[in-house]
């Protein structure tokens, strides 16, 4: 029965469902740093290429390592060597791509916080598991994705174990964006602690931004950078959350 358990899951299936891309996704991030890296990968690409051809591989053929060299040509799109969960939902059949789906959706800001504001009326930062449902569903409208009562239900819980990281049984928009920006610069820009950040302390972040990244300022740059993010804004004033999904995964410096 351990040994059950401990096989790869899902791999041999045509089509894999939202919750089914999620198990395999935890079962190669082995150490649940958001990539399938090193080790990972290597026995991801294994049982992939096994249950694909229905026959065992040896990774120590050469042959093997140049398999695995195309398909991260083919799929890496970012070339760092490893497989965040994007670039999974791409390799494998899943249904609907809901969960591409989703990720593009939270790299739409302007889309993606118009739906947000709707359920996080008290700028918290984040949407209770009971409102999930609706703000998921308002997305797959948004993205004339069809769905039922059932399949929603699925994708709340899957998005939920995804991003859900302290187990709260909230979501979060700290949760959802990267966790490789610098937070000591966002720390200076909210230090007046009122949560959220306005015109002139994003110029002022935005500076820092470009001194960080060892980057010379452009005026012309940084007032069209200033003025598509203050244009995200609720009433002139972006919180802390919103701001990180802005910068994360809309990088503009």
């Amino acid at each position: 029965m351990a040994n059950k358990a401990q096989q790869p899951p899902h791999l041999h299936l045509a089509e894999v469902t939202a919750s089914q891309f999620l198990d395999i996704w935890k079962h190669f991030d082995s150490d649940g740093n958001g990539y399938i890296e090193g080790k990972e990968l290597e026995n991801f690409f294994k049982e992939l290429e096994m249950a694909r051809r229905g026959a065992g591989v040896d990774p120590t053929n050469p042959t093997f390592r140049e398999k695995m060299k195309e398909f991260m040509q083919k799929f890496d799109k970012n070339k760092d060597g490893r497989i965040e969960m994007s670039e999974l939902a791409q390799i494998l059949p899943t249904e609907e791509n809901f969960l591409l789906c989703f990720r593009q959706f939270v790299s739409s800001s302007a889309e993606f916080m118009a739906a947000w504001r709707r359920y996080d009326t008290d700028r918290s930062g984040y949407i209770e598991a009971n409102e999930l449902k609706g703000f998921l569903s308002d997305l797959l409208e948004k993205a004339n994705r069809h769905y039922d009562e059932q399949k929603l239900q699925e994708y709340t819980q899957t998005i939920l174990k995804m991003f859900d990281l302290n187990g709260d049984g909230k979501l979060g928009l700290s949760e959802m964006a990267s966790e490789n920006y610098n937070h000591d610069v966002f720390g200076d820009s909210f230090q007046d602690g009122n949560g959220y950040i306005d015109e002139q302390e994003l110029d002022a972040l935005l500076r820092d931004l470009y001194q960080t990244n060892k980057k010379e300022v452009d005026p012309t740059n940084l007032s069209g950078y200033k003025q598509s993010i203050m244009s995200l804004s609720d009433g002139g004033k972006l919180y802390r959350g919103e701001l990180e999904i802005v910068l994360c995964r809309e990088p503009i410096v």
